[in-house]
């Protein structure tokens, strides 16, 4: 069945990025349009991205992971490292992850390297999730084929009564990454489809910094 979406459309008319409101950092322009999507309410999880890899397949693919630390250092989420985007990370470690918030018709799209983070810093997040996830990351051999759901929470069971009154440890198989920027490009809706769109590129690591350009939409 043929359905017509042509009729989907909507002027991008809310705000814009304009030269003199660029600094010179693309983390200083990232932390105010994730303020300003926070204030704004109507996201409901402004740290959602969509991470895109390039799968053992040959195929690039992407999914939502959350967002739960930044700096001029790195953007860094947790995950299990023997899941199909862990395989690929290993494969091929060039990365992109974007932001997609509606409410402020903006687009945030960022590409670089990744890399695992410390063994201290994820036991440190892991120890602060609620216990039930904690326990959620032992029994999913993510990206596995499993049976049924009833094997999950069967597994689950097992492992809630193993760790009555225990503390959890992290699993081996479970940690952060960190995706090193060396691209950024900032989208803002205008009217007309002429859309803002600014990029950050990485300048030679010897002389740090960012080259700025605007983009035609």
């Amino acid at each position: 069945m043929n359905r017509d979406l042509t009729d989907y459309r909507k002027s991008y008319e809310k705000t814009v990025l304009e030269e003199k409101d660029i600094p010179e950092s693309p983390i200083s322009l990232f932390t105010k349009w994730f303020k300003e999507v926070e204030a704004a309410g109507g996201v409901e999880e402004t740290n959602a991205m969509t991470l895109t890899t390039l799968g053992l397949d040959g195929f690039p693919k992407g999914r939502i992971v959350l967002l739960k630390q930044y700096d001029a250092q790195g953007f860094v989420f947790y995950t299990n490292y023997e899941s199909e985007k862990g395989k690929a990370i290993v494969a091929d470690n060039k990365v992109c992850i974007s932001f997609f918030w509606p409410n402020l018709e903006r687009q945030v799209i960022i590409k670089g390297t990744i890399h695992k983070t410390s063994e201290e810093q994820s036991n440190a997040y892991f120890q602060s999730r609620p216990r039930g996830s904690q326990l959620g990351a032992w029994a999913s051999d993510q990206s596995q084929v499993v049976t049924s759901r009833e094997f999950l929470e069967n597994k689950l069971k097992m492992l809630e009564a193993e760790y009555v009154d225990k503390t959890i440890p992290k699993p081996p198989f479970w940690g952060g990454y960190c995706v090193i920027p060396i691209v950024f490009e900032f989208w803002q809706g205008r009217p007309n489809r002429l859309h803002d769109r600014i990029r950050y590129s990485q300048k030679a690591a010897s002389t740090n910094g960012w080259n700025i350009d605007r983009l035609s939409p």
